[in-house]
Order: structure tokens, then sequence, then C-alpha cells
């Protein structure tokens, strides 16, 4: 990503506090990248919050699902007025009143093998803020045909997981995860989520700036009751269907 043009002088305003420490070419590589962030609950709402805050300039939020009740603990973009509204429209709408100076674009359609390819498009990194394996699946078979990084995030009650996979130098999310858990909903509250979202967000601006060490070959695990990080190594399988031809 190559950054193209100056920052004018409402974006130096806007950015002034992390200017100082990342600088104008870092801020213009945000601001000329792609973002595809699938899901807009209760992951997606914080990842996409915080990129839209810290400048991305192109957002692309994909969720099938309309806001309802119970997701008002934890998808923190949305308020009871935004019930029953499609839940990439409503994320859209209030990151566009949040940053003028981004573009997003919302997408409701379901992520499958299908799909996945043709909604990623050509995004520089993908944001995998599903709730479910099958997308997951699909994602980081777009990852690994396109070479693009993809950041996993998930989690469940207090405990939640993150990982940076890029395609051809780590583990990917096949070889870390061969085979799918049980299905069905899970406990969550509303901070772990919030917690893990903006790690997420975190790995997609280290990436975009070049800035830092990224949670690559490796899955941290954040155990909330006890506020704290472990890291658990995940290394590439030789046999991974997804993955091997990348070798």
């Amino acid at each position: 990503m190559k950054s193209s043009g100056m920052l004018d002088s409402a974006e130096k305003e806007r950015y002034k506090r992390q200017l100082m420490l990342i600088g104008d070419e870092a801020q213009s590589r945000l601001r000329e990248a792609t973002v595809f962030i699938a899901g807009a609950g209760g992951l997606g709402c914080p990842v996409a919050l915080y990129l839209a805050a810290a400048g991305i300039g192109r957002i692309v939020i994909a969720d099938m699902d309309r806001v309802e009740i119970t997701n008002l603990n934890r998808q923190v973009l949305f308020d009871e007025t935004s019930i029953g509204t499609e839940k990439s429209v409503a994320v859209k709408e209030r990151l566009q009143r949040l940053n003028p100076h981004i573009r997003v674009e919302a997408i409701t359609a379901t992520i499958d093998d299908s799909s996945a390819g043709t909604l990623v498009g050509s995004a520089d990194i993908i944001v995998d803020a599903t709730d479910n394996f099958t997308t997951r699946y699909s994602l980081n078979r777009v990852a690994c045909r396109n070479a693009v990084p993809l950041v996993h995030g998930a989690v469940c009650g207090f405990d939640g997981q993150v990982a940076t996979i890029i395609p051809g130098k780590t583990a990917c999310f096949k070889c870390m995860f061969p085979h799918p858990p049980p299905t069905g909903p899970a406990p969550v509250i509303g901070t772990t989520a919030g917690i893990i979202g903006m790690i997420q967000a975190n790995e997609v601006i280290k990436y975009i700036t070049a800035r830092g060490s990224l949670i690559t070959g490796q899955i941290l695990l954040w155990d909330g009751l006890s506020a704290t990080i472990e890291y658990v190594p995940a290394e590439r399988d030789p046999a991974c269907s997804e993955c091997r031809q990348l070798r």
C-alpha cells in the first residue's frame, strides 16, 4: 500500500494526536487502505468504530442480519432505534457521522464460498469478526487465494482470541483449527467483544502502517476474569488443504 497525496488541513487537525506518533506518511497509508470487515456484531462494531476513527479510507462491512434487542449488550454501534435495521447499513450511517473523511460501504449478504471472493474484492486486509466456522473457512480460502492478510477474532464469555494470518508465511486458519467445534450461540460479556475487537483493529493499523510486531505464528488468548494474556504457538500444517500451495 502506497500513499497518494498529502493530508489536507482538516485531516491534520483531526488526526493530530496520532500524527504525533505515526507521522503523515503512515496516516496517508491508512487513508489509502481498504479493509473488509466480515460481521457487524460484537466484534465488528468495535473494529469498525476504531478503524473509522483512525482514518481508514475505505471500509467495507458485510453482514446478513438485522439489529435485535439481544444484540445491544455488546454491539455498541446500535441503540434501540436501530432495532430492525440492517446491521451493515446501521454501521455505515454511524461511521459516516463519526468521520466524513472516509468511505464506508455496507453489504447485506451471506458470506460463503460462493460470495466471499466477490465481497472481499481488492481489500488490503480482511477482518474476521464472525461467529461461525463455516464463514471463517470461506474467508480463509479467499485470504489464501488472494494472498491477503486475515485478522481472526473470537469471543466466548469472558474469554477471547486473536491471530493474524499472513498467507504463505504463517499458519492459516485451517492449520490452526482443522475441525470446527460444536455449533450454537455462545455466551458473551460485552467487554470481551470490545477488547478483542480493539486488538483486531490494532493489528490492522499496525499492518497498514508497518509498525510493531503482529500476532503471527501464534494465537493470543485473553482471559478476562484474570485479566491475563497467553500466547499459544500456531504452526503451519504441511498437509493443509488451504495453504499448502503457498509454500
